[in-house]
């Protein structure tokens, strides 16, 4: 990604989003546009997505894949995780429905690129959202999951899972049941080997 050094408000760049050809994230006036994915990230991405759609199908969680833009208020922060659960009903920003307010689980699937972003500032900015509870990393150069959860305490964070062995499970909160790891990392290139 790439700071564009222009300041807008978080209106302008609405308006400009909806008509661009390509995303880019927004944060307290400057625009970062988001670079392509490699192919083990996409394979892992839709790995995820199929998996948690699937397991939520008739349930009263929906998950959405990485072209639904996030509206964080407290953070100025316009942003597309790679997928989101939302719990309950779904808040949007306005009548336009293709920006959401309050997911409970986000999904971050990580690249050289973004990883120490998605792990600390964006991160950050996710926790100001009232609903959000669960926070996933799934690593896409390496086998390597982490599940971070919202404790009872109004910012208390706990790592509730950290697995680097394909035969393990993902579960997460909204799922009756786990997604096993060897699905999730299926037809990646070079990492489905076991881990020790």
């Amino acid at each position: 990604m790439s700071a564009v050094e222009q300041t807008l408000s978080p209106h302008d760049y609405l308006q400009l989003e909806r008509a661009a050809e390509f995303k880019s994230e927004y944060h307290r006036g400057t625009i970062t546009l988001m670079a392509g994915a490699s192919r083990n990230h996409n394979r892992v991405n839709e790995s995820l997505s199929i998996e948690i759609g699937t397991r939520l199908k008739g349930k009263k969680c929906q998950s959405f894949s990485r072209d639904f833009r996030l509206w964080i208020p407290d953070e100025e922060f316009y942003t597309y995780p790679d997928l989101t659960i939302v719990c309950g009903k779904l808040e949007l920003l306005d009548d336009e429905f293709d920006t959401m307010l309050n997911p409970s689980t986000i999904i971050e699937v990580l690249s050289k690129s973004t990883a120490q972003y998605d792990r600390s500032e964006k991160f950050e900015y996710y926790r100001t959202i009232p609903s959000f509870r669960e926070y996933v990393l799934v690593d896409s150069q390496r086998v390597k999951i982490e599940v971070w959860r919202k404790l009872e305490s109004p910012s208390v964070w706990a790592l509730v899972q950290e697995t680097r062995r394909l035969d393990d499970v993902l579960q997460l909160e909204a799922l009756d049941s786990p997604i096993a790891l060897t699905d999730i990392y299926a037809q990646t290139v070079g990492l489905m080997q076991m881990n020790p």
